[in-house]
């Protein structure tokens, strides 16, 4: 790691000067996402819908017909390039995991994020980027707890729990695996000081992330959720559960009245306790979005 240990900003309104800490200056910039619906986009249309709707950042992600021999790469950057313009909100776009020249011209583009995504084509089977070389904050998925603390060992800035990447719209697998963590989180922060050293052995996990995150009572850095969230409850649910935000597939553009829907997402992750926004962003969806369930013709980000 680049420096010594994690550097959080979650008890200060102070971001540390990038000059002497970029890393703590990613992550500080990565908080503003929390509380957040980031949507995946494909078009410059969707952007702006996305943008008035009020998500906290846009992906950009072309259609998996697109990709080439059915390997899915980086975004094509003329589309990077035409939605940066048409929006004032953070743009992310996806680079292959551990593809670092992928990486680096997204970063000369001016992404605001780089999204090292096991949802595209794997580059390398054994390594992940070292994100540590780049200015721009990463975004990386984890399954578990120490997946997780093994990605912000490398640089990322924040975490993205990932669960179905089939496109069956199925909520149970992000559920399991945003449990999983939280439950190991619970676990840790009631072990006693000398129990760390296995546990962190156990998850192979870093000790010093591990045992930040035991006096943190949370992952060090922002935690966002993705896969089969397509509904306000979903997003809702996610929150409740202990995330500070969504990832939201583009299927939600193909449906009548996008905005009203990628609305009610967002309303729901902000005011994921309030039963009566809950209800009112909920009426009128879930009859349209049915044909989601199960479909393994849809592509779930």
């Amino acid at each position: 790691m680049a420096e010594d240990g994690t550097v959080t900003l979650y008890n200060t309104t102070v971001i540390t000067d990038p000059k002497h800490n970029p890393y703590s200056f990613k992550v500080g910039v990565a908080q503003t996402l929390r509380g957040g619906a980031i949507l995946h986009v494909s078009t410059v249309e969707q952007a702006k819908i996305a943008e008035r709707a009020g998500a906290c950042a846009v992906v950009v992600s072309e259609s998996p017909s697109r990709g080439a021999g059915g390997i899915l790469r980086m975004t094509d950057p003329s589309l990077v390039k035409d939605i940066k313009r048409a929006v004032s909100i953070p743009v992310l776009a996806r680079a292959r995991v551990c593809h670092f020249v992928e990486a680096q011209i997204l970063e000369a583009l001016g992404v605001d994020y780089v999204d090292e995504s096991e949802a595209l084509a794997v580059a390398d089977e054994q390594n992940h980027i070292n994100k540590h070389n780049f200015r721009c904050p990463f975004i990386c998925g984890a399954r578990n707890l120490g997946e997780a603390l093994r990605r912000v060992r490398e640089g990322a800035a924040m975490v993205r729990t990932q669960g179905d990447l089939t496109g069956s719209g199925n909520v149970a697998e992000v559920v399991k695996n945003v449990r999983s963590v939280m439950g190991d989180i619970r676990i840790l922060t009631n072990m006693d000081d000398d129990e760390v050293f296995a546990f962190s052995k156990k998850i192979e996990a870093p000790y010093d992330l591990v045992a930040q995150t035991k006096q943190m009572g949370r992952l060090p850095v922002v935690h966002f959720a993705a896969g089969g969230i397509v509904t306000p409850a979903d997003a809702a649910l996610m929150m409740q559960l202990g995330c500070d935000g969504v990832f939201v597939g583009s299927e939600i553009f193909q449906f009548e009245d996008p905005y009203k829907r990628v609305r009610g997402i967002v309303q729901a992750v902000r005011h994921y306790n309030d039963l009566h926004v809950l209800v009112e962003t909920s009426c009128g969806l879930t009859r349209a979005m049915a044909d989601l369930n199960l479909n393994g013709d849809r592509i779930e980000d």
